[in-house]
């Protein structure tokens, strides 16, 4: 079961994929429309999630969101500071 990123694309889908070798690897084939709904072209990189129902395939970086949201905190923490380096 594939769940996709809720928050990027309105409802989920989900669909049975088969595994097939890739080289010395093992992959899934996407259908044509999942990339389109993820908005990804070919070498774009997805990253896989665990999640309570399985896992999550989404184009965002979840490390990215947690970096954001520490960079945020930082500038609320010292927003006066910002402020006097605005002026």
């Amino acid at each position: 079961m594939e769940k996709y990123n809720n928050r990027y694309n309105k409802g989920s889908i989900m669909t049975a994929l088969k595994l097939t070798r890739i080289g010395n690897a093992v992959g899934v084939i996407l259908l044509k429309e999942m990339p389109a709904r993820l908005k990804l072209q070919k070498r774009d990189t997805v990253f896989v999630t665990d999640a309570a129902d399985g896992v999550t395939l989404t184009p965002y970086d979840p490390t990215l969101d947690e970096q954001i949201k520490a960079g945020r905190a930082f500038m609320h923490e010292f927003r006066d500071a910002f402020h006097q380096l605005a002026k």
